[in-house]
């Protein structure tokens, strides 16, 4: 009778072994798929704001577009032939080369700096951290416009106290002294205003990060005979790489489509030697009602940002590892 029982036990419980199996098995099978499921809400809601207004910028690009198809509504496909209007134009080689070259001088200018500051951070005491970081959190806090409207004043020709503290000082030359009419001096003051306004972000980052770098490495490094620099070179830096492949990404992208900053220093009329791609963009769309072109350009200045910082895309994900 015992036996009966046991062998009846084990047909009912064989089932449930094999329904258990096989729900173990779909759970595997399915566990790749569960990151991408939960990406899926953050994804379709991107898709939705950046898909449309992607699509519509493109979709104009390959249209004829002016001031009377914006009153019409309707523009006229003319295929490739913005395109073919900018890539023939010998300007759009000046501008590309102009915008590729002021984003990488401030890119540099921003990593180094902002790595000197977050060195510096880390090296004074307590209170004066607080008091060199609270300065930098005020400058990052303030307004854009604020910002350039003061950077603006500082190097105005008549009233700006640049050209006074230079004339006072004894400098020649600098007596309502327009900086803006020469570019290089122009780009130059529109560089320092670029970088002050990242190189905020950029130090408490790094600072941030330096504090993850291991104090045992570097002191092992100096009773070793290590510099500072070589310090710095072969133990922290490959700690830092990741953050400062981050920190490169998001400048280079920020410095490529630089616009505020010259449109407020030249009083919303820069000249054509001061046009970057997001500028000229800009003026064709709006100063001349060329939208089909203004919208090719910034569709130029979108592939070529992505061709820029696939590079650093590239190297983040392999210092990042699997």
């Amino acid at each position: 009778m015992s036996s009966i029982q046991d062998r009846r036990t084990l047909t009912e419980a064989r089932p449930a072994t094999d329904l258990a199996g096989r729900a173990a098995q779909r759970r595997r099978r399915l566990a790749p798929l569960v990151p991408y499921a939960l990406l899926a809400p953050a994804l379709l809601v991107l898709a939705a704001i950046l898909g449309f207004p992607m699509y519509r910028l493109v979709s104009l690009s390959f249209q004829r577009y002016g001031l009377r198809e914006l009153f019409a509504g309707q523009g006229t496909w003319i295929g490739l032939e913005n395109y073919r209007d900018i890539v023939t134009d010998s300007f759009f080689w000046t501008v590309v080369a102009r915008t590729m070259l002021f984003a990488a001088v401030a890119v540099g200018l921003t990593m180094v700096l902002g790595t000197l500051v977050a060195l510096l951070l880390r090296n004074l005491g307590r209170r004066m951290r607080v008091a060199v970081t609270a300065g930098l959190v005020a400058a990052w806090a303030m307004p854009t416009l604020t910002a350039i409207s003061i950077w603006q004043w500082l190097f105005d020709f008549e009233f700006g106290i640049v050209n006074w503290l230079l004339t006072w000082l004894g400098v020649d030359g600098f007596e309502q002294h327009n900086w803006f009419d020469q570019p290089l001096q122009g780009f130059t003051v529109i560089m320092i205003v670029v970088v002050w306004g990242a190189l905020p972000f950029v130090a408490i980052t790094l600072h941030a990060g330096l504090t993850q770098v291991p104090r045992e490495l570097e002191e092992a490094a100096r009773v070793d005979g290590a510099g500072a620099f070589q310090v710095f070179r072969h133990v922290t830096l490959p700690v830092m790489k990741p953050i400062f492949l981050i920190l490169a990404t998001l400048s280079t992208i920020w410095d490529f489509k630089v616009f505020t900053q010259i449109w407020v220093l030249l009083n919303q009329r820069p000249s054509r030697e001061y046009f970057l791609l997001g500028i000229w963009s800009y003026s064709e769309s709006f100063g001349v009602t060329r939208y089909g072109k203004g919208a090719a350009i910034a569709v130029v200045m979108v592939l070529l940002l992505l061709v820029v910082t696939s590079f650093y895309v590239r190297q983040m994900v392999r210092a990042v590892g699997p």
